[in-house]
Formats: C-alpha cells, sequence, structure tokens
C-alpha cells in the first residue's frame, strides 16, 4: 500500500478527520525526508503524497511522489525554488481565506476614506476631534486580480454602492457580481486612472512582481489610495513611499509586504496617512477550517482517482 506522509504541525487539527478518509495510508513523520519516514516505520519508496508540505522540503528523494499539497494559499515561494519534481501535482489552499481577506480590504477603504487615525489618536489624547471626512458610496473600487478574494470583495462594494472596475491576466467574460468593467493586461493604465481605491488581490509572479512602479502610480489620482491584500511586490514599496511623501497618493493600507516582517525602519510605520498591519488579514479559525476542508476534500479525490481541487500551474505561478 502506499503510504500518505502528513507533517504533523500543520496538518494536526485535521488528522483524526484524514484518518477517516484515508485510513492506514496516514503516516506522521517529524521531517519531510528518507529519514523522517523510516523513523516513522515507512518505507521511502512508497510515499505517495506529502501533506502539510514546505518549499524547503526535499522532494524528489521519493520515487512514487505523485501528489503534494501546500496548507498555504500563496504559492510564489514554491514557483521561486522549483523544489516540485515533474510529474508531480502541486495544490495549495488558495480560496480558504478569500472573505476575510475582502472584508479586511473594506476595513482598510473604510479607515482611509474617514481617516480613521485621527479618531484613533483623538481618543488616545481624551480629545473631540471632528471633521469631515470621505465616504464609500459613489467611489471607484479598481482591483488587481479577480480570484476568490477579488471576486468576494467586488460583491461586498457592491453593497457599499461603488463601481468596480478589475484587472486580470485571464481573460474571462465580466460575470462578476459589482463588477462593471473587466480589463485586460493593457488596461492597467485606465484602471490606474479611474479608481478611487486601488487594491491588489492578485498572486506574486514574473508577471506582476513590480507590476506598480513609480510611473503607474503617477496614473492614479491624487485622492486616491492603494490597498494591498494578497502579496508584497506587486506594488514598488520605494515607489509608494515616494508618491505618499510628495501627495501624489492620498494613502495606502498595506497587510502584505516585500520584506516580512516590515523592517522596523521601513517609512511606512511613520506616514500619517498610512495604515499597516502584519500580513494578518485572513488569520481567522474559519480560514483554517476552509483550509482543512480543502485538504480533507482533496485526500477522498486522490484516493479515489478523482482530479485534485487547487492545482498549482507553476509555470503561471498560482
Amino acid at each position: 500500500m502506499t503510504a500518505l506522509v502528513v507533517v504533523r504541525a500543520p496538518a494536526d487539527p485535521a488528522l483524526d478527520r484524514l484518518r477517516a478518509v484515508l485510513g492506514e495510508r496516514v503516516v506522521e513523520v517529524e521531517e519531510v525526508s528518507p529519514d523522517g519516514c523510516r523513523r516513522a516505520g515507512v518505507d521511502p519508496a512508497r510515499v505517495g503524497a506529502v501533506l502539510g508540505a514546505s518549499p524547503a522540503d526535499r522532494l524528489d528523494v521519493f520515487p512514487a511522489l505523485d501528489w503534494v499539497h501546500s496548507p498555504a494559499a500563496g504559492v510564489d515561494a514554491w514557483v521561486r525554488r522549483r523544489t516540485v519534481p515533474d510529474g508531480v501535482r502541486l495544490t495549495s489552499a488558495v480560496g480558504n481565506g478569500a472573505v476575510p481577506l475582502a472584508e479586511h480590504a473594506l476595513m482598510l477603504m473604510l479607515q482611509l476614506s474617514r481617516s480613521a487615525f485621527r479618531w484613533a489618536e483623538a481618543q488616545r489624547e481624551h480629545r473631540w476631534d471632528r471633521f469631515v471626512h470621505g465616504e464609500l458610496a459613489g467611489s471607484t473600487l479598481g482591483l488587481v486580480g479577480l480570484g476568490h478574494s477579488g471576486t468576494d470583495l467586488a460583491r461586498k462594494a457592491l453593497a457599499c454602492h461603488m463601481s468596480v472596475l478589475a484587472l486580470t491576466g485571464r481573460p474571462r467574460t465580466s460575470d462578476v457580481a459589482g463588477v462593471t468593467t473587466l480589463h485586460g493586461p493593457d488596461g492597467l493604465r485606465r484602471l490606474l486612472g479611474e479608481c478611487d481605491h486601488l487594491v491588489v488581490t492578485c498572486p506574486l509572479t514574473e508577471q506582476t512582481r513590480g507590476m506598480i512602479g513609480a510611473e503607474q502610480l503617477s496614473w492614479m489620482r491624487p485622492s486616491a489610495f492603494v490597498v494591498v491584500i494578497s502579496r508584497g511586490g506587486v506594488v514598488d514599496e520605494d515607489a509608494l513611499v515616494e508618491a505618499l511623501r510628495a501627495g501624489r497618493l492620498a494613502g495606502a493600507g498595506l497587510d502584505a509586504h516585500p520584506v516580512e516582517p516590515l523592517p522596523a525602519d521601513s517609512p511606512l510605520w511613520d506616514l500619517p496617512n498610512v495604515v499597516v498591519t502584519p500580513h494578518n488579514a485572513a488569520t481567522t479559525e474559519q480560514t483554517a477550517e476552509r483550509g482543512r476542508q480543502i485538504l480533507l476534500d482533496n485526500a477522498a479525490r486522490w484516493v479515489e482517482g478523482r482530479p485534485l481541487r487547487n492545482l498549482v500551474d507553476l509555470d503561471r505561478g498560482y
């Protein structure tokens, strides 16, 4: 019987449920390596799948390996390291955090449009500070990426009476609730010039890395805000800082950064029109449970020989 190898730490909450699906195929290991398998009483030559794997794991040492599952939604580290052997399928937990990511983006847009940091500062100082602020209704949201989180955010924006434009790298029809205009990659300039709130929800790939730099930011209105919830590196952070300091943008809300944790000396911490959160948008129990459901569903599919969900195209980068 081909064994299913589970890395204990990320898979532990679903272990009993995995055993209910896979029975004796489930084996716990402390590390993904031939020695780790042998310590768990498993012949490395019988390893057919590794769940809860890391991009740093050495996977080419398992000759029967067919499937690797990453408990994370983002796979840019896997793409960069190229540690998945040819012919082995890689799946991810993409989609598990779409709802809280969209909620977080909405929160950041509300904070920025209402200058909510002023209220927080006034509360600390016991000051009654009333001022004229903005609202989301009637404004335009520009989405860079229309995957799970982008689609959910478009629906939420519709409820806030916003117009929604979206940019996507793959041809598709504009059938997403709330999206009024759908652009291909050549529509970036138009989207940036028309939106009041730019929200980056796309993955980090060779195509998207640095796609919004100084020139692209100059296409935006000085009254516009930039929000990043997917991956740092899509927006050039140095160019963003420069635009914010020069008043060429109204503000930014950033949950994802090119270097994490965000260095203590980053100017973003102290800019008055920036909200920084520590890549924390999707850290909910519901996100974890949705990830387990994806894992359990794919485990059943693997054993039954059915197509797997969330297959990663390493050439595309997601």
